[in-house]
């Protein structure tokens, strides 16, 4: 018995120090993370960064560098409010998981029956969609394929369904990935017509209220109220931070309208760590919790490297999911016009990672792997900042788009038709009505729906004209605008070339009508 007694005194004792060693080695963990988070600021051309560590239910570490804005001196802290852009996801598909635990969905429901104007390229196809299908982006459309369509319109979330079927399919139904926020903007739809209430009501009482995250928002509305915030940023010539407005997401908010905070979002990363549990309330079954961090659409990894940390990976329902090192990791980033960010969760570690930042060349990736392995406490962590840093400057420095397009202008030539010519109304089914008109000598264009697009239209070459925007964009810079002719030279219609990795153009398709 004594032995016994002295067995168990010896093991909680060391118990106990190895708890207090490894207390001990956060601090060391800490200050490693702030250094190099310092050399990130210093290196990568954004405005500002705020990070985050959740360790065992805990904010142990949060810190901001940089400035609020560019040319500022406020530094951001743990209550700064950055966009969490598609962040949002993760509030969406938990909701939809808090529906099926109350029995008022089934992840298996068709979404027509639920939205009877609900379709996409082909009717068929439109009947077998289910609510797993549009959480997982495996619908057919392609990644960012219709976003132009919601961009900076005033369309309603309605009025953006109804324009889906006119986007092309990229894939067979569940047969390949394409990240589509309208399926998530239709899963915001699906919310209100369920619960009779707003997504963002829904956020609010389902999630926001009880996990305390009393300073995330989903209006522009409460930025000013609740104060402490981010600006952000659009990017000039891959260097120049230019502060810009703050554009509201609030009509899509469920595919990536929430703005919030490294300590609001540690309760997040906390609740969703602990399986949807918050102190005695389970507020997701473990059921739901299994079924949004299964896989449902699967990526391919290359197994063929010497060493693979990762052998699958996929998305889950409004997560990104895979293993490393061994452990399995869920994740997701957002974009937001100028601002970037990412949660990063290791949940067998009960780990998380919050990187938020205000400007477009963003370090989230290179910030959050190194946070990841350093807490997982892996060795030879890489320089991924330098790294990554190394890849935004090549893919910035090898992006020719652009220069071709001004490569490609013919000095010396007109406009084939008189400028009065040029004039009318165009349709496109995803943007509406697009009106050319001739103003003091010049002609001007503008979207019925998006009034950030308008723009006043100068001679570029032939029947093409460049677009000067009356308000610039962070996403995109020269566009041009080209009036299509048929075999008699009359105008029959409208193609945009607006080089960016976002919103397509080439998707408006705009007819002449008038």
């Amino acid at each position: 018995m004594k032995h016994f007694t002295l067995y168990f005194l010896v093991i909680f004792f060391l118990s106990n120090l190895s708890f207090g060693q490894k207390k001990a080695n956060y601090k060391s963990e800490i200050k490693q993370l702030d250094k190099y988070c310092q050399s990130i600021i210093a290196s990568w051309e954004v405005p500002s960064m705020t990070v985050g560590i959740v360790k065992d239910g805990e904010l142990i570490f949060s810190k901001g560098y940089g400035t609020k804005e560019e040319g500022g001196k406020e530094i951001p802290n743990k209550n700064t409010l950055y966009a969490i852009a598609s962040i949002s996801k993760g509030f969406t598909a938990t909701m939809i998981g808090q529906l099926v635990d109350e029995g008022k969905l089934h992840w298996d429901d068709k979404i027509v029956d639920y939205i009877p104007y609900f379709a996409v390229y082909d009717p068929y196809i439109s009947q077998l969609i289910t609510v797993k299908d549009i959480l997982s982006h495996r619908v057919g459309l392609g990644t960012f394929s219709g976003d132009i369509m919601w961009y900076q319109s005033d369309y309603t979330s309605k009025e953006i369904i109804e324009r889906i079927k006119y986007v092309d399919q990229s894939f067979e139904l569940r047969d390949g990935f394409g990240y589509s926020n309208l399926m998530f903007i239709t899963a915001g739809e699906l919310i209100k017509t369920v619960t009779g209430k707003s997504w963002g009501e829904n956020v609010q009482e389902r999630i926001l209220d009880p996990l305390g995250m009393d300073r995330t928002i989903y209006s522009l509305k409460e930025l000013d109220k609740k104060g402490n915030y981010a600006t952000p940023h659009m990017l000039i010539d891959n260097t120049v931070n230019k502060p810009i407005e703050w554009t509201s997401w609030e009509e899509i908010a469920a595919t990536g309208g929430l703005i919030s905070s490294v300590e609001d979002l540690s309760k997040w990363l906390t609740f969703n760590m602990n399986n949807g549990i918050i102190g005695e309330d389970t507020l997701m079954t473990a059921s739901t919790r299994n079924t949004i961090w299964k896989l449902q659409n699967v990526y391919t990894s290359d197994l063929t490297k010497a060493k693979v940390n990762t052998h699958f990976s996929g998305y889950g329902l409004g997560w990104g999911i895979k293993d490393y090192h061994g452990k399995m990791r869920v994740s997701h980033s957002g974009g937001y016009d100028g601002m970037i960010t990412m949660v990063t969760m290791i949940p067998d570690e009960n780990l998380g990672v919050i990187v938020l930042t205000n400007g477009l060349k963003s370090p989230i990736s290179a910030a959050s792997n190194y946070a990841v392995d350093l807490f997982m406490g892996l060795d030879d962590i890489p320089d991924y900042s330098s790294k990554y840093l190394q890849y935004s400057n090549d893919r910035y420095k090898n992006d020719h788009r652009v220069k071709d397009i001004e490569n490609s202008r013919v000095e010396g030539t007109k406009p084939t038709l008189k400028l009065t010519s040029y004039e009318g109304v165009y349709h496109s089914d995803l943007n509406g009505d697009i009106t050319v008109k001739l103003k003091d000598g010049n002609l001007t264009i503008e979207f019925e729906h998006q009034n950030m697009l308008n723009a006043k239209l100068t001679h570029w070459n032939y029947d093409t004209f460049k677009m000067e925007w009356y308000r610039q964009s962070p996403w995109f810079t020269l566009g041009t605008v080209k009036f299509d002719t048929d075999n008699q030279n009359k105008i029959i219609g409208l193609s945009f070339d607006v080089p960016n990795n976002d919103f397509y153009f080439n998707e408006i398709k705009a007819k002449r009508i008038q």
